[in-house]
């Protein structure tokens, strides 16, 4: 298979847990790279292993707020890429610290420091995913930099371009014009023109390992397990729609921003909202907070001046694989307190897929449903050491750092 982009850089991948290991092999094969400069850096031992075999530094010692800066500098310059796949590093420090020298950057969420999620001296608003993507937004200041895609694996990032495929599925299944709109505010005419109230990022994940189920005081999980608890435990934020007329009881909105969503008053992983995917039907789903959910909504806003004429509603509704709610369940009953022992679901599983799209709702067709079904073994056939849900997000890391390496000035995206 030939090569999508030449690239004589060094990579320099933060966290190594669920993702890490999963990205490196596509790099490997669709990057003019070689191992020996693709630095690993992250807080545990699990995926040395795979390091090992693909080549490249593996170091065990997690970034601090005390010395991040003194270990990444020596190993970046100006043309490399950072990519950040960890908890509890922050992003902004990074993309500013990649901007110094330089180099290159992508990350699938807007991370704070360790204990950012839940300092008790920071509100609920001030802790939300709201909070942390107005923070980075403060980046796109800088004007021209060298390019830093934010929040871009598969949700935040992969949905919103499915949504906007969508789109133009339902404008072509209703008579609609479907050329496709040169800028933002043509995307929410677009949206609004069509009737879409409602968007849910609806993911149903199926996989399952018929040999080994989850043990009491074990979290298993087919990806991060501290990524799920950490936004989990958050509380549950979504996209404000315009046509909204019950304002929840337990709902908050931010003074600050742009009063695109809101938050509520209990953790995303005790709310249940009801939706559908093909193959599953009909389901509850866990409101976790995500970037997309905030994003989607912000992007689609039509407004003039401060009037906001249009909106929808955008939120994540999320059925992770049984083991995961089961873990869920315990952790709740647990006051939220993390159990012991952890298990991220990878060689052991059996069966099942990861149904990952966004439901559409409220235009002529009633709903309508477009998104990525992949099972366990196509993930497996398609690429090493990734599962069906981690392939959803890998893939799109490298479509997104293919995009930066060819739009290499657009500072952040």
């Amino acid at each position: 298979m030939s090569n999508l982009v030449s690239f004589d850089g060094n990579v320099v991948i933060i966290g190594f847990g669920s993702l890490g290991p999963g990205v490196l092999p596509l790099l490997l094969r669709h990057f003019d790279l070689d191992a020996s400069r693709v630095t690993i850096i992250t807080a545990e031992e699990r995926g040395r292993d795979v390091a090992d075999k693909h080549g490249g530094t593996f170091i065990n010692d997690p970034l601090t707020p005390d010395h991040y800066r003194d270990r990444l500098i020596p190993m970046l310059k100006k043309g490399d890429f950072l990519l950040n796949v960890a908890v509890d590093v922050s992003s902004v420090a990074l993309i500013e610290l990649a901007w110094e020298v330089g180099a290159f950057y992508l990350d699938t969420c807007v991370e704070p420091w360790a204990g950012g999620y839940t300092d008790p001296d920071l509100t609920p608003s001030q802790r939300s995913n709201y909070a942390l993507r107005e923070s980075a937004l403060k980046l796109k200041a800088a004007g021209t930099q060298p390019t830093a895609v934010i929040t871009c694996g598969a949700n935040p990032g992969l949905v919103s371009f499915l949504t906007k495929q969508a789109l133009l599925d339902i404008a072509r299944d209703t008579g609609r014009d479907t050329a496709v709109p040169p800028d933002r505010r043509g995307w929410a005419e677009l949206a609004r023109t069509l009737g879409v109230k409602t968007i849910h990022v609806a993911e149903r994940d199926t996989q399952v390992s018929a040999t080994r189920p989850k043990q009491v005081g074990e979290f298993v999980n087919t990806w991060s397990i501290d990524g799920f608890v950490g936004e989990g435990c958050q509380p549950a934020e979504l996209g404000w729609g315009t046509h909204e007329r019950h304002f929840p009881a337990d709902g908050r909105r931010h003074d600050f921003g742009s009063d695109c969503a809101i938050y509520l008053m209990r953790p995303g992983a005790s709310t249940q909202v009801r939706t559908w995917t093909p193959k599953e039907g009909p389901f509850h789903g866990f409101l976790i907070t995500h970037n997309e959910s905030i994003s989607i909504a912000d992007y689609f806003t039509l407004k003039d001046g401060d009037t906001v004429h249009y909106r929808p509603t955008v939120h994540y509704a999320y059925h992770p694989c049984d083991d995961a709610v089961l873990s869920v369940h315990e952790l709740a009953g647990k006051t939220w307190q993390p159990q012991p022992r952890q298990r991220l679901m990878m060689n052991e599983i059996t069966g099942g897929m990861d149904e990952l799209g966004v439901l559409l709702m409220g235009h002529a067709k009633g709903a309508y449903w477009y998104g990525s079904q992949l099972s366990i073994l196509e993930a497996r056939a398609l690429c090493p050491h990734n599962n069906a849900t981690s392939l959803q997000v890998t893939a799109t890391i490298l479509a997104a750092m293919v995009w930066a390496l060819e739009n290499p000035e657009r500072g952040l995206v």
